[in-house]
């Protein structure tokens, strides 16, 4: 079963490997980007970062999807992970049963458009206008989604960010 789909920029690192792979007590992670997927030494790098206690996949986001159709998905304690907030539409709007959003580091050092800041929403989500219309697109799906850097801090509705 899914346990949640978090949107970070930087995929798997301490974070992830440490704080939120122990307090979902997940045992499979998958990491849902195309880039990543075709490319060995992001996956090398994602590989390494990742916690033992996980079963680690790094496939492109379609395959993801199939994967995570897959009844024998049930059997496991998922954490998905995008890297852009396109992605995570894509995920929560083709993957049934999703219970959690959690969106905890966007657009710090995600590629800019013309050289523009993104505008700073929290201290580890920033976006672009068109970027926050995906999000709210993925709020619209009804799904729980918080944002949340690491377990210890509060969740704060991702709804009300955007307000």
């Amino acid at each position: 079963m899914i346990v949640m789909v978090r949107l970070d920029e930087r995929m798997i690192h301490g974070q992830v490997a440490i704080k939120w792979s122990r307090h979902t007590e997940v045992d499979r992670i998958i990491v849902a980007n195309d880039e990543a997927a075709s490319n060995p030494l992001i996956q090398k790098s994602l590989m390494m970062a990742a916690p033992s206690t996980a079963k680690t996949a790094i496939k492109d986001v379609k395959s993801s999807i199939e994967l995570l159709k897959n009844p024998k998905a049930a059997e496991h304690k998922i954490l998905i992970i995008v890297s852009t907030p396109e992605d995570l539409l894509q995920m929560v709007t083709e993957v049934p049963d999703i219970p959690l959003v959690n969106v905890g580091n966007y657009g710090r050092v995600a590629a800019k458009v013309n050289a523009e800041p993104r505008k700073s929403y929290r201290s580890n989500l920033y976006a672009y206008d068109n970027e926050v219309s995906t999000l709210k697109k993925v709020i619209e799906t009804g799904i729980k989604c918080n944002y949340q850097t690491v377990p210890d801090d509060a969740p704060e509705e991702l709804s009300k960010i955007f307000d």
